[in-house]
């Protein structure tokens, strides 16, 4: 069946936002920030060039991070960001676009009634939501309807979801509070204490990435502030100590795989030992993370194709579902209009 609404599958993640566009691909994918001057209430910034603009802004302009933990945690910026993208993302039509959002597996009704609200006030027609776990393991490759169980482990920017799988359905999942963001405040504490150094998040978020790519016998030059003099100073920090200094968060994610387990059927569980954990999410490739969890639980972990891209990849294959969703939702109105009809029929006798 021809659509005349545009399907857009979005990312609204922690850290960052990405929109697919139905026959188009991913159009967008920028941080989560904007900036807004607090004196006017203008929007002065969104995404990337928001972004430039964190810790060097002046006084009056706020540089928020609407969401936190995966949900919203600032319902106005959070609608007025995705306003942006919307209309940066879909030429304006006289149809207004069909959307299918993924939530973290443990968001509350209230949580999810916010995103379909500020959806709805953002432009939407039509507003579906899809678990981060269920889109990650789409994205991934994994063939959700399979009997057998797989396990995701999505590492995004606020929270990182855990789930088993099978036949289409989470069967044991948990949200830990441990991600990107966390390993970024584990590294600046790091630098604090042991050099007596200042950096911003940017900063910390550049090394993580950075050691991520070198060997622990590496260094990684960083630049920042002396707590003792105030003055610009530079140290080179050997990637191992960048490793220890966020040791304790993965424990965290590690011990949170553990309690999925625990939950999880026996038979699912044997799945799981024959298969391979599969992380996914712009955190898969921490430094130590995958290592960790192989010689945790003796299971092979395996970082997916791209990981930063599974949920929106998963989310946009989660589109061809939406006309099977109208289909059912005109069927069931058609239905309970053949009802009423028959029961006014009756009563008019």
């Amino acid at each position: 069946m021809a659509r005349f609404r545009r399907s857009v599958a979005i990312d609204l993640g922690t850290a960052s936002v990405l929109v697919y566009v139905y026959n188009k691909g991913i159009v967008l994918n920028e941080p989560s920030v904007i900036a807004i001057d607090v004196l006017t209430d203008e929007i002065l910034a969104v995404g990337e060039d928001a972004k430039k603009l964190i810790g060097r802004a002046a006084g009056n302009i706020s540089c928020i991070l609407p969401m936190k933990d995966g949900v919203i945690a600032d319902f106005r910026a959070t609608e007025r960001m995705l306003e942006h993208f919307l209309n940066k993302s879909v030429k304006k039509s006289l149809f207004k676009p069909d959307l299918l959002i993924c939530v973290p597996a443990r968001s509350t009704q209230v949580e999810k009634r916010a995103v379909l609200q500020a959806a709805e006030n953002a432009g939407a027609h039509r507003t579906y939501l899809i678990e981060e776990p269920l889109a990650a393991a789409l994205g991934a490759g994994v063939d959700i309807t399979d009997p057998k169980g797989s396990m995701v482990v999505d590492v995004g920017g606020g929270t990182c979801d855990i789930a088993v799988i099978s036949m289409g359905q989470i069967i044991a999942s948990k949200s830990v509070d441990v991600a990107g963001l966390t390993f970024d405040k584990a590294i600046k504490d790091y630098i604090r204490t042991r050099y007596g150094l200042l950096i911003g998040d940017q900063s910390a978020e550049a090394i993580k990435k950075e050691a991520g790519k070198l060997t622990v016998d590496d260094s990684i030059e960083v630049k920042g502030r002396e707590i003792a003099n105030g003055l610009p100073s530079k140290v080179y920090i050997p990637v191992s100590e960048v490793k220890d200094s966020i040791k304790r968060q993965i424990d965290l994610i590690v011990e949170g795989v553990k309690r999925v387990m625990e939950v999880t059927p026996p038979e699912l569980a044997s799945d799981i030992f024959d298969r391979q954990i599969i992380l996914t999410g712009g955190g898969a490739y921490t430094l130590g993370l995958k290592d960790r969890i192989e010689e945790k639980f003796r299971i092979e972990a395996r970082i997916a194709d791209n990981p930063q891209e599974c949920v929106i990849e998963g989310t946009a294959k989660a589109l061809n579902w939406i006309d099977q969703l109208d289909e059912n939702r005109n069927e069931a109105i058609k239905s309970k209009q053949a009802e009423n009809e028959a029961f006014e029929k009756l009563r008019r006798r």
